[in-house]
């Protein structure tokens, strides 16, 4: 809210009223604030990015109140803008109805095609995108990588030959490229999944559990879910109300990444806090999603991504600090750990997480250290010294 303030008064102070705000202004905030931030601590913000977030949030907040829809769809300046953008919306549609991807894929899928023509420039335009070139895949995948992971260059080479073997089978292009796009190289089961341990989960539960606030019990509520049930973080956030059936006690799950439906036992706590936050926590909408934000306007949780900055809260406010990042997936890797410790087959566990196969499942299996260590084998004393 505080954020929100400062730019309106921004705003004010311009004659500028909301419902006119564009892009540029809210850059035009934000650099005044970096500007006085680096004059009163004599240097810029550690993590821009986070710092940014910090004004973001509440903006973007304040202006889809008032103007519908934040960030704003604007209409194509030149021909070749227009161009690109009938070219991704035909793509993605491609990916849905040829392909079959998740709804939930297509818009990254979509995002890194129309960065790619825009890195083409002129090149990229009707007439001229049948002459691209390996050079020209190479230099954008170059520039790309500089500002991403080992893991994300894999992911964008994925999107960048998707969308070659698309133009490719439009006839847009003369020449398949897509087999001449090599990826950086990663091995299966290469990285250990980031997991919590039994005692962090008691420990934030208890936590969260003594915030009595509307935030507190819609946290309280997701936090069991994630840890009981190993939800994904977008199955606990599209929640419906039509999804617990109270008379037989059931959860009805739709798997967001696989498909796949689950009917789940509602268990005594996951009920007893839900309906806490119902009745004492629960803004009065017309909404139908179960979880809802804490501040107005009372909007669904948008995607899975809004319940990072949760997690991450509430194991700070439980002490919990650990050495690298964990969101709400972490829950879902505990609960796996738990139920190998437990003695339940891989399949019952792939059943309870809405996994295809028990490939998916023996990921989970590197987390099981306690019997990894049972069939370890002695080191050699040759080779230890």
């Amino acid at each position: 809210m505080a954020a929100a303030r400062q730019f309106l008064l921004y705003l004010q102070e311009r004659a500028i009223a909301p419902e006119a705000a564009t892009l540029a202004h809210e850059q035009g905030f934000l650099d005044c604030k970096l500007k006085s931030y680096c004059e009163r601590h004599g240097h810029q913000a550690n993590d821009v990015s986070a710092w940014r977030w910090g004004y973001t949030s509440g903006i973007h907040m304040v202006l889809r109140l008032v103007q519908g829809q934040w960030p704003p769809v604007s209409a194509p300046a030149t021909r070749l803008e227009a161009f690109h953008g009938e070219l991704c919306d035909a793509y993605a549609q491609w990916l849905l109805a040829v392909r079959g991807l998740a709804p939930t894929t297509i818009p990254n899928r979509r995002a890194e095609a129309k960065r790619f023509l825009e890195s083409l420039g002129e090149r990229g335009d009707r007439s001229s995108l049948s002459s691209i070139t390996v050079a020209d895949l190479d230099h954008y995948i170059n520039c790309r990588a500089l500002q991403v992971r080992r893991v994300t260059r894999q992911r964008l080479v994925i999107c960048l030959r998707g969308f070659l073997r698309y133009l490719h089978a439009q006839a847009t292009i003369n020449r398949d490229l897509a087999c001449t796009l090599v990826s950086s190289r990663r091995y299966a089961f290469e990285g250990i999944p980031p997991a919590l341990r039994a005692e962090h989960i008691d420990a934030v539960l208890r936590a969260t559990r003594k915030d009595r606030t509307p935030k507190g019990l819609r946290d309280y509520a997701i936090l069991l879910l994630l840890s009981i049930y190993g939800l994904r973080a977008g199955e606990v956030t599209g929640l419906q109300l039509n999804d617990i059936d109270w008379r037989k006690d059931q959860l009805h799950i739709r798997h967001s990444k696989t498909g796949v439906e689950s009917f789940l036992p509602l268990l005594a706590p996951v009920g007893e806090a839900i309906v806490k936050y119902l009745r004492k926590g629960r803004p009065a909408t017309g909404t139908r999603a179960v979880f809802l934000r804490a501040r107005a306007p009372f909007q669904p949780l948008r995607a899975g991504s809004s319940l990072y900055h949760l997690v991450e809260h509430r194991l700070q406010t439980a002490g919990i600090r650990l050495d690298r990042k964990h969101g709400p997936h972490a829950f879902r890797h505990a609960r796996a750990v738990s139920l190998l410790d437990a003695g339940v087959p891989l399949k019952s566990i792939g059943d309870v997480l809405g996994h295809r196969s028990t490939e998916a499942t023996a990921v989970y299996l590197k987390l099981a250290t306690s019997e990894l260590r049972a069939v370890g084998l002695e080191i050699p004393v040759e080779v230890s010294q």
